[in-house]
Parts: structure tokens; sequence; C-alpha cells
């Protein structure tokens, strides 16, 4: 028996044969191309060998190369399944010559059979009914002369053609001539032979054919039949066997005449004879014989319960029992469904691109090389999948098999899930009344709408969003203004969390292709139903085909948002149907909508509509009020009693510069009560990491930030105030220019304004809402801290922040890195994650720790925040003492690539649209050395690769990224942060700010010194050894990361890999003693001291020198911004002479990158401009094809929207 098997193929016959292999106990060796990197079947396989980058023609199709991997891997047997070089006899014959079995027929056969033409002639001599047909065709002229000699319809046939690939039905001599160079294309490009052949064509013709198996020694047997006349363009769609409605005398006579067929060539391995049968007489016909396993031979198997494939291995193994001594005996019935990557709506357009979930049933045998995460490229077949059911008779197969397909889910890209479900549902399919022209007829009627144009940013959220994953650095998403997005919700009748669109400044064309219930809340935007205005703020019936446009938002307000009855059917990431853009998952596909983009939707009937009372319409407006809590920070610990004043006085200006993430504001620099972070960073405003409830306004640096529903989890920065949740959905209209004033409420206004809106969205036509005027409310900001536990001999310092009406902040000790205050907080978490356990605080929605502290989410509504705070306190005295801890601890050894090109890149953008005269550019590695007093670059990197960082907190910048930071002191290299932040990192960067160790887990913006960047922290789609149990996130808690050194492009192979779990971690368990630590400080306590000292040193001299330089610490942006945005902000455009075209600004932001210089040529849709705009790149393209006249900008430009940029003279 063989020990190791190639197999010349992919997809799914490539996993399928790979199953059987490893039930022989046979090892298997995978061929694929970089296109295929992620399939399935090179990740079952023992070996997989890569052997071309996409083209089949360079790699499946190149038996030298295939043939070199079986000698490099010690093969003995090829596999070549079906497709590529299964029928190629020339392939066959090489692998003889080289002493490796071909899994397959002999190279005889393959050519006696596997030309058509040849086959039609040996079948006419054996006596089988032939249609009328000819030879090779020489030239077209011939073919033209024939097709007149047989009579229309004619079928142009391949004569090494398969799959349905390589054949066109002929109605007359034009489309003859027109399909003839096409055909032969195909066929030379897909099966390396260009020959023709012409057959008579059977209008309303069944596909019926016939499963046969030889020993090669005279002896074949056949394995009954099989139906595979649905048909869509000569590709087969679903299969069955047995076929419906033969009488027993056809079925006899089709077997056996195939089983005459094969025995006089004395036919080997497994092979199939297709017929066409014409059921009006009953009368069939030989149309070919495929030298291969069949797509279709999963239904034979269910049936007989044979494995072809392990025949196919055993007999080429000579160790095949007699086919004799198998009995074949048929039971019940199976039905096959073939999954394609297409668009029925679309006239079956093939889909490629990211399969962002997959999904398939354990009630049918699946046969697949597709799994999330996959990218189906456009080099290969458009083949996902084969389900493939059984049962006692046909109509409980079938049932089977609707059930199956509901319960398949493949999001990401189109596919033909839903017509296959209408098309065995229909009455025909039922009767087994069809035929191969059955599905050109079929009426497919979507239940989708088309994105005919995406706008700026429109996405798809639910509300509440993503919870319960803060703590990992999951943010919850959901939709910015969910007032209206409630609302919204509410007049189509669905439920609160049912997903709808979010549209940004500018919003999306959209075809409906089914009745639907559609409402528009939010933002005044204009939108027009079939050409005519559509008033917000009530539903309207729409009919399929309708076209819903949307415009502009129009003067206040930057957000509005569509409901559509029933829905948008996505699938849930994280329990949440919500786009997070940055880690790109939820929503569609992980992104904003795209032109061409598929949403699948459910059908509604019409209803009568449902109008909001405009006395509960929200008031949308340039000048916001907006109530906040007081905390968790404020004076006189991190700002003056003057600062705290002047920031609840200030008429603060929104920042181009802002988005889903966070909103920046423009105004007054605080005076700051302190003159630096200490440890955690050389600004003021820098702090011991901690976490952020979303609604926070954080000072990075001197620009204060509202914490968007993107926002980062975890962070080092104060913030003197938070939004409470009812005024939450005001952020979401907030635009470049708008004022923004904070007013100070109690967490009693708080829980009132929420309870009111509430109702309000659950009864808004019997309940009327007063808009509250936030700015009468008399209070004053009162103390952000609730309560105080001092410090005493056996109890660290204990303060309970007020973070929001939702958040309690409780941080322990001293403002000092010492991580035996990280294991108490850890210790409370323990004690609340046991109270919530036993249903004794219900209202905890999630805990997330911090360097020294740990923040608790909880509904005000369910819990109250004193009762909380009093079994918090309580609960103090009962904690274990922290120096008798141990925690569970494991050494995860990473791969760094040092100074790497990617945060090379992200220097260079902050400094051309942030901040160019930064003192951490353009190196922040010599920066680093410079601050802490090192000698050298390479004294950096010694300690970055020497020392052990205890992770203390996940989600620092986002999904699972670590918050880390050296236990032994003297590797802690003490920066200070980017002030502004980055708008962009580079996925997995790594980089120091204040006392620790981030790796940032995906896009995104940041502010941590770049020293390298390694391998993902987060994996969106596949379970592999380093992420196990469920759980996207890599590390955990008190583990420990150590770096080694890799390449720029070693990296590279092992990020591929490692996602993948071709390249796994090397890991330690151990245990880390709080006892023990505390003994290693008090041995190297002089060393430890004298680093500090150093280091106290160099950061003082970065200081003096900043100051000798006159270099600003704030935004040196923002001083500029604030007086442009004091500017009407449009540029009128100028007369244009005939011809010329203006280009102009969507949007307010920088002018990234300019694509096209003066006088240079272009053509209409070219981009020529990128503008840099709330975190997001928005591409300009050119209106027209002509030559560029004039551009009116420079690169790191700041532009208004509706600013003229450029003008292009149409040529």
């Amino acid at each position: 028996m063989f020990t190791k098997v190639l197999i010349a193929n992919r997809g799914a016959i490539a996993c399928r044969v790979i199953r059987t292999l490893r039930h022989m106990g046979i090892g298997s060796v995978a061929v694929f191309t970089k296109a295929d990197a992620l399939s399935r079947h090179v990740l079952d396989a023992d070996e997989s060998i890569c052997i071309g980058d996409g083209l089949a023609s360079e790699s499946y199709l190149r038996a030298d190369k295939i043939l070199e991997v079986a000698h490099r891997t010690g093969a003995q047997a090829i596999h070549p399944g079906y497709g590529f070089l299964s029928e190629n006899a020339s392939f066959a014959e090489q692998c003889a010559a080289e002493g490796i079995c071909f899994l397959g027929p002999t190279p005889e056969q393959i050519r006696t059979f596997g030309l058509k033409h040849t086959a039609r002639a040996l079948a006419q001599q054996l006596g089988a009914p032939m249609l009328p047909g000819t030879g090779l065709l020489e030239h077209l002229e011939t073919a033209c002369e024939e097709a007149h000699r047989i009579g229309y319809p004619v079928m142009l046939k391949s004569t090494a053609g398969g799959g349905g690939i390589g054949m066109r039905l002929c109605r007359n001599r034009q489309e003859l001539i027109d399909a003839y160079e096409s055909v032969k294309n195909l066929a030379q490009s897909n099966f390396s032979n260009a020959g023709l052949f012409l057959e008579k064509y059977i209008d309303q013709a069944r596909h019926i054919e016939v499963q046969i198996f030889g020993d090669g020694h005279g002896k074949v047997i056949a394995l009954g039949e099989r139906d595979c006349s649905m048909q869509r363009r000569n590709q087969k769609v679903i299969e069955e066997t047995p076929a419906p409605g033969l009488s027993p005398a056809t079925r006899n006579a089709l077997q056996e005449t195939a089983i005459r067929l094969g025995e006089s060539v004395q036919y080997r391995s497994a092979g199939t004879v297709e017929y066409v049968y014409d059921p009006s007489v009953d009368r069939f016909y030989f149309l070919e014989v495929n030298t291969r396993l069949q797509v279709e031979h999963g239904v034979t198997e269910m049936v007989t319960g044979i494995d072809l494939v392990e025949w196919m291995v055993l007999l080429g193994a000579d160790a095949l029992p007699p086919l004799e001594s198998f009995t074949i005996q048929p039971q019940g019935a199976s039905i096959q469904a073939r999954v394609y990557a297409e668009n029925p709506a679309k006239n079956f357009q093939p889909a490629s691109g990211l399969l962002s979930a997959v999904e398939f049933p354990e009630t049918a045998r699946i046969e697949t090389w597709v799994d999330a995460g996959c990218e189906v490229s456009a080099f290969y077949d458009p083949m996902l999948a084969k389900i493939i059911v059984h049962a006692s008779n046909r109509d409980q197969a079938i049932d089977r098999l609707i059930a199956a397909l509901d319960k398949t889910t493949l999001y990401g890209i189109e596919t033909n899930l839903d017509y296959l479900r209408q098309v065995l549902s229909g009455t025909v399919f039922r009767s087994g009344q069809v035929s191969t022209q059955f599905l050109s007829g079929f009426h497919y009627q979507p239940h989708t709408l088309d994105v005919l144009n995406a706008g700026v940013q429109t996405t798809v959220q639910d509300y509440p969003g993503r919870t319960g994953y803060w703590n990992v650095g999951v943010p919850p998403s959901g939709p910015m203004d969910s007032l209206a997005f409630r609302l919204a919700n509410h007049l189509v009748g669905n439920p609160d969390d049912s997903a709808g669109l979010e549209i940004t400044l500018a919003g999306p064309t959209l075809r409906f292709n089914c009745n639907s219930l559609i409402a528009v809340c939010g933002a005044p935007i204009d939108v027009w139903l079939d050409g005519a205005p559509l008033e917000q703020w009530r539903s309207y019936f729409i009919k399929a085909g309708s076209l819903l446009r949307f415009g502009k938002i129009r003067q206040s307000g930057s957000r509005s948002c569509l409901a559509i009855k029933g829905g948008i059917q996505v699938p849930d990431y994280l329990g949440s149907r919500s786009t997070f853009t940055l880690g790109q998952f939820g929503g569609h596909a992980g992104r904003a909508l795209c032109t061409g983009d598929v949403l699948h939707i459910l059908p509604a009937e019409d209803t009568e509509p449902s109008v909001l009372p405009s006395e509960n319409i929200p008031h949308y407006t340039s000048r916001w009020e907006i109530g906040v809590l007081y905390g968790p920070h404020g004076a006189p610990d991190f700002f003056t009693e003057a600062d705290i004043d002047e920031f609840f006085t200030t008429d603060w200006k929104v920042h181009h510069n802002s988005s889903r993430t966070g909103i920046r504001l423009i105004g007054p620099k605080p005076q700051w009560a302190r003159k630096d972070g200490g440890e955690a960073g050389l600004h003021p405003s820098n702090i011991h990491d901690n976490p952020y409830a979303v609604g926070a306004i954080d000072f990075t640096g001197d620009m204060p930030i509202i914490l968007g529903p993107d926002g980062p989890s975890l962070g080092g920065f104060v913030c003197p105030a938070v939004i409470v949740q009812a005024e939450l959905w005001k952020t979401g209209q907030l635009k470049p220019g708008d004022s923004v004033r904070f007013h100070p409420l109690t967490a009693e206004q708080a829980l009132k304004l929420e309870k009111q809106q509430d109702k309000m969205i659950q009864q808004p036509d019997s309940f009327t809402r007063v808009p509250p005027d936030i700015s009468a409310f008399p209070v004053e900001p009162g103390h952000p801290v609730l309560h105080r536990i001092p410090a005493n001999n056996r109890q660290v310092q204990v303060i309970y922040r007020q973070s929001g009406d939702k958040y309690l902040l409780i941080e322990y000790g001293e403002a000092v890195l010492d991580i035996a205050l990280h294991f108490r907080a850890h210790a409370l978490m323990a004690w609340l994650q046991h109270c919530i356990e036993k249903g004794d605080l219900p209202g905890i929605l999630d805990m997330t720790p911090g360097i020294r502290s740990l923040q608790i989410h909880f509904d005000s509504r369910l819990l109250a925040r004193n009762h909380l705070l009093d079994r918090l306190i309580t609960a103090e005295k009962n904690l274990p003492a922290s120096d008798d801890m141990e925690m569970p601890s494991r050494i995860v050894h990473l791969p760094l690539s040092w100074d790497d090109a990617a945060t090379k890149l992200a220097i260079e953008k902050y400094m051309q649209s942030v901040r160019p005269d930064a003192p951490w550019c353009p190196s922040n590695i010599e920066f680093i050395r410079r601050i802490n007093g090192l000698g050298s670059i390479d004294e950096v990197k010694r300690i970055v690769f020497d020392a052990s960082y205890l992770v203390m907190g996940l989600g620092d910048v986002y999904l699972g990224a670590p918050v880390a930071t050296p236990i032994d002191p003297r590797h802690r290299l003490v920066t200070t942060k980017y002030n502004p932040a980055r708008t962009w990192t580079p996925e997995n960067a790594v980089g120091i700010g204040g006392a620790y160790l981030c790796i940032y887990g995906m896009e995104g913006p940041g502010g941590y010194q770049f020293v390298g960047r390694t391998v993902q922290m987060w994996n969106r789609y596949r379970q592999t050894r380093d992420f196990t149990a469920g759980k996207p996130w890599l590390l955990r808690f008190f583990d420990q990361i150590r770096f080694y050194p890799v390449s720029e492009q070693e990296l590279l192979e092992l990020r591929h890999d490692f996602i993948t779990g071709r390249f796994t971690l090397h890991t330690e368990d151990t245990v880390f003693s709080l006892r023990n630590y505390h003994a290693f400080l008090r041995q190297h306590a002089n060393s430890i001291q004298a680093f500090k000292t150093r280091q106290q040193k160099a950061f003082e001299a970065e200081r003096e020198r900043w100051k000798i330089g006159n270099v600003q610490e704030e935004n040196s942006i923002s001083d500029e911004g604030e007086g442009v945005l004091d500017e009407p902000g449009m540029q009128n455009a100028p007369d244009l002479p005939d011809g010329a075209y203006a280009i102009s600004s969507d949007v307010t932001g920088t002018v990234w990158k300019l694509l096209i210089e003066t006088r240079q040529p272009v053509n209409a849709g070219d981009p020529v401009i990128i503008i840099e705009s709330m975190k997001m790149e928005i591409t300009l393209s050119a209106p027209v094809s002509g030559i560029v006249k004039q551009i009116s900008c420079r690169q790191g430009d700041y532009v208004f929207s509706g600013q003229m940029l450029l003008i292009v003279q149409e040529e």
C-alpha cells in the first residue's frame, strides 16, 4: 500500500481525497497557488507545496511542477481529482514513466474516451444509440456546413472539455460563428486542446449518466445512474440519484450500455458514461465518457455506501478485492446542490472576495474548500461547496436539502444559495419533470438590494452594538446616533436590535429587488424615491425595482440612518451585526459599503405608514449642548480648578480629523496641575493606562477627544468628563466646525433623561418628548471622587471615581507602576465575577482591568450606583492579601521585525498630515534612546529583546492588544506618547509609551513610540493551536512576552502562516508569584535605582531641550486650525470655460496625496486626489477624460467640503 499520495488538484475535491487518505492511514501532499493559500486543502494535507501564483496554466496544469513535487516529497501515487490534468493522457504517461502511479484510467483509455469525437466513434461501433454529430472540425467553414447538414440547434463542444466548460448552444449560423473562436480559446486555455466538434441538440432533453468502475482486466460494474438535468449554461447545478421517472427497462439499458463501453477497452478505475435522454419518446443517446471521478460522485456514494476514492487508491496499489465480491444495492435517494460564487440576480455574474462568515450544517455531507477568512479569487471555477443529503425517498431528500441550505451561511460575496432554495422549493423540481433547459427559463426572485453608489461612509450597524468584550479591546460600535436609529426601527416595526444603515455626510444609491418597508431618520438629508423627494421620520412601502437615492446632509448634523423592515441580513460577529471597520469585522464584509455590494433583506408587505410626531423629532444644530458627569479625573489632582471651570464654559470646536473612533475638539490649552505624567509619560495628560468609558472626553496631550463607539477600551490619558447615556446620540451628529459646550449633570438627572428617552422610543405616539434644556440644569460639577479608602498598614489606598452614569472606576494605590496594585485589581474582579455567577449583582455588563484600576460597566436602570459602591467598599475588607497571590502565567515568544518598514510609513504619514516638527520624528527609536539616556540605538534594541513583558491589560489599542511592562525595572524604557495622536498605525506594530509596551491589535490611531512589528494578536476567523476556546484574541492577563529578532521578509511569511495555524508560537507555562517578585526587586535594588536615576536625568534633559528649542508640546495644527475653522469654509468655483470640469472636495480634511500633475492626461474615473478626513481616506476621481488644467491645492493642505481643488479640460 502507498504511504504517501499527492493530490494534483485544488478545492473541494482535494479536501475530499485527503479525507479518504487520512482514513486509510496514507500521508497526503497538496499542491497550491498563492491565490489558494488559505484554502482548506492546504491546511488539511500533511504536506503542502506552493507551485505558482494563481494562473492554472502556470500551476495546476503544469505537469512538470507537480511531478517535481511528487519526487521531492516521496509521493508514490498521484490522484488527479477532476478537471485540470485528470483527463490528460500525456500526464498519465509521464507519471508511469517516472515510476509514480496515476490513480485513474490508462493513458490509452483517456485518449479513447477523453476525446469526445473518438468516444463517439467507439460507441457507434458498439451499437450505442447516437445523436447526429461530427468528427473534429478543421475550421469555421466546415463547422457551418456540418451544422447545416445536422440541422440547428447544435451544440459546439471541445473534444477535451468537461465540467460544462468548452461548449456552447448555437441556434443559428450567426451564433455558431460568434461562438467558434471563444469556445476554441476556452478549450485551449483550460484543457490544452483546441479540438472542436458538433452534436445535434435536443430541446427539453434530460442529462442522465451512469457511474462505472473497472478493474483494468475486463470487469466493469455500474453503480447506478444520476440525473444531472438541472444545468445552467451547461454547468450542472443540482444532481441526484436515482434519476426520477425512468422505467426499469430504460434504467437497465442505460447501465448495460455503459458497462459494454467500459468492457470494450478493459476500463480501469472510476468513470462516467453520459447520455442525453428524450422523455417524450423514452429514448437515450450516447453523449460522452468522462474518464475521471465526477463532481457529483458523492450522491452515488451516499446510496451505495461505497467510497470511490478509496477504491481508486486500492486499485492503484493492486489491493482492491475482486469487483464481483461487492454487492451493489443502492438504498434511498441522494441529492447534491452545488454552491457557486455568483450573483443570480445579475445574470450569474461571478463573485470574488473575502468570505467573512462560513457555516455549514452537520445534517448534510459537505464537500468544500472554504472557511471564514478565505479569499475567493477569480482564477478558478466558482464552486464553493457541494451540499449532499440522503433520505429514504426523493421527497424527504428534497426537504432535507432545503433545510441544509437554510442552515448554510456564506457571507462576504454573493452566492447562489437563495437561488438553489427557490429551485428546490418549486413544483417543477418536486415533480421530477425537469430538463436541461428548465433553469434557463426559471424566474429567480432576489430578496436583496444593490448598492449602486456607496456614499462617503455607509455601514451596517445594530443597537446596542457589541457588548461584553470591552476588556479585550472590542468596542461596541453600533449607531453613533442611537436615538434616530432606534426611532427608525420603530417606524418600520422592527425590534431595537435590528440591523440598519448608518449614513455619514453623503448617502448611497440603492436599488431594491423586492418589496420593502423603510424609514429614514437622523440629520436632515436629501433623499429621493424613484426621483420624488422622500420625507424623513415616517415609513414608506416601496416596490421591487425602486431606486432610493440619498444626497448630502443638509445644514446641521452629520449622520442619517435607514431602517428596513426585518433588518439587514448579515451574520453576527461576537454577538452583534455592527460594523467595526478598523477591526475589519461585523456588518457587510467588515467594512463600509462599496459600489457593487449586495445586501440581503426580507420581503415586506404593504402596511399603513407610521409617522413620528413632530414634537418627538430630535433637534439638529451646529451649536450643541451636551450633558456630562464630571470625572473620573479632575482638580486638583490633574487639572487646576480654573481648567475645570474653563472646560465647562468653553464652546469647543469640532476638528476636521474626527470619526467614529473619536471626535477631536479645538479649544483652550489646560494649565495642568502637574508638570508631567511621571512614569506614565512626559506630558501631564499621561496616566498609567486605565479603562475608558464610551463617551469619555480624554485629553490626548492638550487636545480633548470624545471617545466614540469605535474607540479603544484602554488608554493612558486623563478624562475630566463622560457624556451621559441619554446624550450620547448627539456625538453622532457633530461635524467639523460645530461648537460643543458641556454641562455637568447629576447621576439622578442622567437616569431620569435615559428613562424618558426609552419611553419615547417605545411609545412615540403616546409619549410627547419635551427636549431637555441641558444648559438650564442648575448643577455644579461636584467632585469626581465618590469615595476614598485611605492607605494604612494593611490596606493600599482605594479611590472610587465617577465615570459617567454607566461606569465606575476603582483605582488602587499611588500613581506609580506597581505590579502589586494590578494584582489587587484582579482580586476585586475575581470577587465580582463570583457575585455575577451567583446572580448576586444583576446589571453588571462587563469589567475591564487597567494597570492599577478596574472599571465596572453597569446598567444604572437595573443596578443603582450607590448600591454597587456600598458592596464594593464592603468587599475590599475581605479580599485576600496581594502579597500571597500567585497567577498562572505563560512565557510567549514572539518574533519582532525591528524598525519595520510599516512603522516607518506610519511616521511619514504622521509628519505629513498631523505634526511635522514632533521631537520623536523622524525616528521613534532615536527618541527612545535620547529620552532614556542610552548611548546607542543598539542599547535600545538589546533592552527590548532582553526584557520579559508582563501583560497587564488587553485591548490597549483594540482587539486583544496587550499593554505590558517589563518585569525587570531596568528594562523599563520610558517615553512620552505622540501628541497629538497618530491617525494611522499599522496592525501589530510594537511601541512604547510611558513605561509600557503595546502591540497594536489592528490598524487605527495611536500614540506609542514604534520599535518594530510582530505577528497578529487577533485572529478574526480561524481557531488554531494559539487561538483557542472560541476566542479570537491571543494573549491572557499575566502572560509574559519575550521577543526574538526576525527580518521584515521573515515576519511577513510568519504573519501569513500564523493566522492559518501553520506557524505556532513557542509558549511555556509558569506561575508568577508576587512574593518572589518582591524578593527579586530587593536583591537588585541598587542597580534598579541607578538605572532610574540615569533615566530621570535624561528625561529632564529632553524637556529642557524642548524649552530651549521652543518645541511646542501642544498640537501644532490645533492653533492654526482653530482660526481656519472660523472661515466660511466654502470656496466658490471660478467661471469655467466650455468643456472644463471642476473637482471639489466632498469633505473637510487634509490633502493626503496628489496623484496627478498639471497638464497630465487623465481618463474618466482615474483617481486624482486622496483626502484624509475623519480618519478615512476618500479618493476623488476625474469626472471626464481630458487634461489637468489647474491644481489649486498642495499635498498636506487643509481643505473644506465643496472647495475646488483642480480643473480638468475635456478632450
